[in-house]
């Protein structure tokens, strides 16, 4: 367990070193039949290791040497029995959770404000979705997470729940009593699957919320990539065999059905590295992060007009730790919406945000951040300020936070339906049979199998107004909408 070692990048460079005749795919064969220019810009070095699981290199789908090596090493940097690469990012390894676990007509509970592919692993699994509503911050127009008691009334009301699904922490930074939810769902001997994708540093020091296989859960899906380095795409599943609620085995199972067979190299290598990187530097790369996002924190609070929480909002059961570098800033007391503020920052400062919603704009500070970028930011918010709150009589966005639909539906049962066509402005009353989310954070405002509302109507539209983000219906533009014929309800 030598964490300087990266065993599957090493084989690999090795392997390149030989300079193999490859009778194999990939066809561009070390980029010599790829586009010139391309491999130009890529360079050789890349497109040497983008290969594929011949003998020397192990194979994903059943591993038994380098890449069994590079995982095993994956495990003890973040504190798992288990730890299962993922080349198709971490909706790939939420997805190999809910089936490991829920079959056809299995309840597993989840927050409402979860990640679609939480709920395209509820459709192909056809579970049913027992709904705990997140805290919504009215102030600020954003979810938190689940509370421990309204967690308690679930199980309940539904002991025989196959899991239950906890996001830690929220796209947000925020995090609940995970060790508290853990305990609380193990005494009904119910496993807990995390969705970390936004968690990754939280394992490397002692000043950020606790980790998901520190509290003691049974599957955490992180993404390396989103803030621990490695390429987009590159994600982990953890797992806790301890409690016995979960099988390793099986979760290797649905990975592999799950993944495609041409897995990349590339891709791997860099989850090789990133967690050897982690591993010996994860603590400094996240005290160094932490002391960016402290001082953005406090300089964004002293710039008229704008608010980024901290650790104010704490003391609730919905609001227990947050993560700091997760950096969120209010802008409605400007006037203007964090779509504009997405847009001017961009155009007029090249500066991209994580993303952006009627009130908020979010920026991530990374290990990859430097005074520098931060400095950039702050200047450029600034000048946002100086134009639009010396306007004189300020006028502030209303916070509006969408209704919680009905469930009528299990959402296979209402994705495979017979559907018809309806304009969406005239929908309400129907019962949806397609996904309508803004991405970023991809979380759904209406499910397949839920009750429309005039109020989702409303907020939605209202959204598509404004230009943010809204996908997921068949018709992009939203006009129309994919609505049950008839279907027979959950009884």
């Amino acid at each position: 367990m030598d964490q300087h070692r990266t065993p599957l990048f090493t084989a690999l460079k090795k392997h390149a070193a030989g300079n193999p005749v490859q009778f194999h795919i990939p066809g561009h064969k070390k980029g010599l039949g790829t586009d010139a220019e391309f491999r130009e810009f890529i360079g050789d070095n890349a497109l040497s290791i983008d290969l594929i699981n011949i003998a020397p290199l192990d194979d994903l789908h059943q591993p038994t040497g380098v890449i069994q090596e590079a995982q095993k090493l994956a495990a003890k940097a973040f504190g798992a029995d288990y730890t299962y690469f993922s080349v198709q990012g971490t909706s790939n390894a939420i997805m190999t959770m809910i089936l490991s676990v829920c079959s056809e007509g299995d309840k597993i509970i989840v927050p409402r404000n979860i990640h679609k592919s939480v709920m395209s692993a509820i459709i192909f699994s056809g579970a049913k979705p027992v709904f705990v509503s997140p805290v919504q911050d009215e102030n600020l127009g954003i979810d938190h997470g689940i509370t421990t008691s309204s967690l308690e009334r679930a199980l309940r009301r539904h002991p025989d729940a196959k899991g239950v699904l906890v996001i830690n922490p929220t796209y947000f930074g925020v995090c609940a009593d995970l060790r508290s939810i853990v305990d609380l769902a193990h005494s009904y001997g119910v496993p807990v699957l995390v969705d970390e994708a936004h968690g990754v540093l939280i394992h490397f020091h002692e000043d950020l919320p606790v980790s998901a296989m520190q509290a003691g859960a049974d599957m955490a899906a992180t993404s390396v990539h989103k803030l621990g380095g490695s390429m987009t795409q590159s994600s982990v599943l953890n797992v806790n065999a301890k409690t016995g609620l979960v099988n390793p085995q099986r979760v290797q199972t649905i990975l592999s059905m799950l993944t495609t067979t041409s897995t990349s190299y590339i891709l791997l290598a860099s989850l090789d590295t990133s967690r050897r990187n982690l591993a010996l530097n994860g603590h400094e790369m996240a005290e160094r992060t932490i002391a960016l996002s402290n001082y953005a924190r406090e300089t964004i609070n002293n710039i008229d007009g704008l608010y980024s929480f901290g650790r104010e909002i704490l003391g609730t059961e919905a609001t227990f730790n947050i993560d700091p570098t997760k950096l969120n800033i209010h802008v409605r007391h400007l006037g203007i919406t964090g779509y504009e503020t997405e847009n001017w920052l961009r155009q007029k400062y090249n500066i991209e945000v994580e993303l952006s919603d009627m009130y908020n704009i979010l920026c991530l500070i990374t290990p990859g951040d430097t005074q520098d970028s931060v400095d950039k930011l702050l200047s450029a918010l600034r000048v946002l300020s100086a134009i639009h709150y010396s306007k004189g009589e300020i006028y502030e966005l209303k916070v509006q936070v969408p209704e919680i639909p009905q469930l009528a539906l299990i959402p296979r049962d209402a994705f495979y339906a017979d559907t018809q066509v309806v304009p969406f402005r005239e929908s309400a009353g129907y019962i949806i049979a397609e996904f309508i989310y803004v991405y970023p954070p991809g979380i759904p405002i209406l499910l397949p199998g839920e009750i429309i509302t005039q109020d989702n109507i409303d907020y939605i539209i209202d959204h598509v107004e404004i230009g943010l983000p809204v996908k997921g219906p068949e018709d992009r533009s939203i006009n129309f909408v994919k609505v049950v014929v008839e279907a027979d309800p959950i009884s």
